[in-house]
């Protein structure tokens, strides 16, 4: 089959623009590229590929820190040490378009592609984590894709073997027509067993191993950078189709081929896939690569080039051998039962050169394609959105006050966005190799790690709403809660991984929202020591009705040197004194209550202040270590009174009441119960304790004060609330079964 003639017109088609064309054209020295370099150039310089409109602002984030093992985009994932010649690799990617017309293919293939990522650097992944955004479950269309990512995370991380540990899940109707679905993997590997995705040594063979490829996939890359249309549930082609049992045998592969030590690099064939894994490689080592595509196993009759180098067929890698040692990794691929291929040799050219049928077809310069290097990186306009100002302008004392503090509470419980999760945790399994000693429902999830006595806490964050209200300040928030979370199971936050999910780049406004919570994310990682490992860019997340809430994912890993420290967020003896760490202020800007009781997205974000938060969570960190405080658990959506509620029926062995009486000084009743103030935690301990714990907090300059004992069956909060623990929780754990069975 004969290509087609490339054209400024097939080039626009896809996806470039005039001014990338004619830069390509110069950087083949003045040729018209072959209609194989125009596919390979429209994925390599896309956005999902090249970060080109996000790369200068990522640059300014926090990248360095004495944990870091790796800056982020130099491998396939984040390295962090954690002692011991250990290392933790992680990573959290978006898989959003695809999920938005595919489902359970979507978030499937997400969790497939982050694992690889991780265990392409010999680390073998421990745990799961997913973040996820839907609109309103009175939407049959959002129950359907609701329905359908849930089974696909499930589906395929139990067939992997991995525990899904943690995450969160909002509704709202701004993710109506763009769903997000981010993925998080994490996983273990020795410090000197860690691979790099590098390609080395000249006559080196590179391999091809696990599935076969076919047309599944193609531009996956440049379908993930543009907005979703009415056309989009005709691309579900663009969509890759998982097999979990396969990644399965290629997890063991790769891990096992790291171990022998006969691989110079491995990259995951991710988007883009041979394409961006064999030129990305060859970047990074500063050398040439070329492949011949006649000795790739194909699945499908007829391919021609294009097809084969863009194709984004799940459950493949690409391995950098060594010379002489080809048959050790041709033995392991039999051992595991998998398609293998020699298929391309390292070059010392700096060229990307493929050939098939015995013609070259692409012979492109590797940094041409490279993120940072040759392809275009661009800083877009900017334009506050004139809505910002309008918001923050809306009185919020104009809201009545409720009559029924009772009814406000059971409303918000029964709130998909704060009702509890386990229609979808119970769909994975979540101790699958028995680490797992904080399981889904609490703050944030803890793993042990197997022969050591240290603990790993993680957690996903970020409230949306916040961020559409100040960028700035909602990125500030999303970090300091993911590391809130981490502190109250007792785990030093370490490092966070993020995946920023905004609308178009090339909209001013949308331009904006990114570039101030890049800014805010840096604000905060600096203030609490938590650097950035590395991530993923989302753009495009728009459709004809709108874009969604700017939404910077933070996934943050803290660290416990004894794992028998682990705390959890619901209260767990009797006569216990209940203590709020931190102050309440009253702010409802954003908050669920002004959502859901008076259907108002308004306001200001909360305030924050990151030295009193990291003050905070040092406080918290030190008395958890002390043996001070049985419970922890950090007040978020729904404020103070939800947070207490779910105090009382988070264990599963007994439920606890509590008796409250808070001082509402010159605070509105409602605001300083149900506004999501930040810096705030709930903490339980025993009589015992309570003088040391106060001596601390003293000591430590911090809010710590006395509010009520655990307790009875009922939570009663002064004489405002008062409803039995059973009725509360029946509310909170049958709101998301009950809707979706409607």
């Amino acid at each position: 089959m004969k290509e087609p003639e490339v054209t400024l017109e097939l080039a626009v088609q896809h996806g470039l623009s005039e001014e990338e064309y004619e830069k390509i054209c110069r950087l083949l020295g003045g040729r018209t590229p072959t209609y194989s370099e125009l596919g390979v150039f429209s994925v390599m310089w896309s956005e999902h590929c090249s970060y080109k409109n996000s790369l200068a602002m990522l640059r300014t984030l926090p990248r360095e820190g004495k944990v870091l093992l790796a800056r982020p985009g130099e491998e396939n994932a984040g390295l962090i040490d954690i002692g011991d010649g250990l290392a933790v690799a992680f990573k959290i990617e978006s898989h959003n378009h695809p999920s938005a017309v595919e489902p359970y293919q979507g978030a499937a293939t997400g969790v497939g592609g982050i694992m690889r990522d991780v265990f392409a650097m010999g680390a073998r992944p421990i745990a799961a984590l997913d973040s996820l955004r839907f609109g309103s479950l009175e939407n049959n269309r959002v129950k359907y894709l609701f329905d359908g990512v849930v089974r696909g995370i499930g589906d395929y991380g139990n067939c992997l073997g991995i525990p899904t540990v943690a995450g969160e899940v909002y509704f709202d109707e701004a993710y109506t027509g763009n769903p997000l679905v981010n993925a998080m993997a994490v996983g273990l590997v020795k410090h000197d067993q860690v691979a790099k995705a590098i390609a080395a040594g000249v006559g080196n063979p590179v391999f091809i191993f696990g599935s076969s490829t076919g047309r599944d996939g193609i531009h996956g890359a440049t379908f993930a950078s543009e907005e979703i249309s009415k056309e989009s549930e005709e691309r579900r082609s663009n969509v890759q189709v998982g097999d979990p049992f396969t990644e399965k045998m290629i997890m063991e592969a790769t891990l096992e081929l790291i171990k022998k030590g006969c691989v110079v690099g491995v990259q995951d064939m991710g988007a883009a896939g041979i394409t961006s894994s064999a030129s990305e490689t060859a970047a990074k080592g500063g050398v040439g690569i070329e492949l011949d595509l006649d000795k790739v196993p194909l699945r499908e009759q007829g391919m021609i080039p294009y097809e084969i180098l863009l194709s984004e067929s799940q459950e493949r890698m690409l391995v950098i051998g060594k010379k002489g040692r080809e048959q050790e990794i041709i033995d392991t691929c039999e051992k595991w039962d998998l398609n293998r291929s020699v298929f391309g040799v390292v070059t010392d050219d700096r060229r990307f050169r493929v050939k098939w049928h015995g013609e070259t077809v692409v012979n492109i310069p590797v940094n041409s394609l490279a993120a940072g290097e040759s392809a275009p990186v661009y800083e877009r306009e900017t334009k506050k959105p004139q809505y910002i100002d309008e918001l923050h302008s809306f009185d919020i004392h104009s809201v009545p006050q409720p009559e029924n503090y009772n009814n406000v509470l059971e409303k918000l419980l029964a709130s998909p966005t704060i009702a509890g999760k386990a229609w979808v945790y119970e769909q994975y399994d979540t101790m699958v190799r028995t680490n797992t000693m904080i399981l889904p429902g609490g703050d944030a999830a803890v793993v042990r790690i197997k022969k050591t006595k240290k603990a790993l806490a993680m957690k996903t964050d970020c409230n949306g709403r916040f961020v559409y209200l100040n960028p700035r300040r909602g990125a500030q928030i999303a970090v300091a809660e993911a590391a809130r979370n981490v502190a109250c199971t007792g785990a030093v936050p370490l490092a966070i991984t993020n995946c920023l999910n905004f609308g178009n780049p090339l909209k001013p406004e949308s331009y904006w929202q990114f570039k101030e919570a890049v800014l805010g994310m840096g604000d905060a990682c600096r203030v609490l020591n938590t650097p950035i490992t590395g991530g993923n860019v989302s753009f495009y997340n728009e459709n004809p009705h709108g874009a969604i809430y700017p939404t910077p994912v933070i996934g943050m890993i803290g660290l416990l040197d004894n794992a028998d420290l682990a705390t959890s967020s619901f209260f767990r003896q009797e006569g216990d004194a209940v203590y709020l760490l931190g102050e309440n202020k009253g702010e409802i800007g954003g908050s669920e209550y002004l959502s859901v009781l008076h259907n108002r997205v308004a306001g200001d974000a909360p305030s924050i202040d990151m030295e009193f938060e990291r003050k905070l969570q040092d406080f918290l960190i030190q008395a958890i270590h002390e043996r001070l405080i049985h419970s922890a658990h950090d007040t978020a959506e729904g404020g103070l009174a939800v947070a207490l509620a779910e105090c009382c029926f988070g264990s599963k062995n007994k439920k606890y009441g509590a008796d409250i009486e808070i001082d509402f000084a010159d605070l509105r009743q409602d605001f300083l119960l149900f506004g999501e103030d930040q810096s705030r935690v709930i903490v339980s301990c025993s009589r015992e304790n309570q003088a040391a714990s106060e001596k601390l907090a003293k000591s430590a300059g911090m809010p710590f004060t006395y509010i009520g004992r655990v307790g009875g069956d009922t939570l009663t909060i002064n004489d405002l609330i008062l409803l039995r623990v059973a009725e509360l929780e029946k509310t909170y754990t049958g709101a998301i079964p009950e809707m979706m069975n409607r």
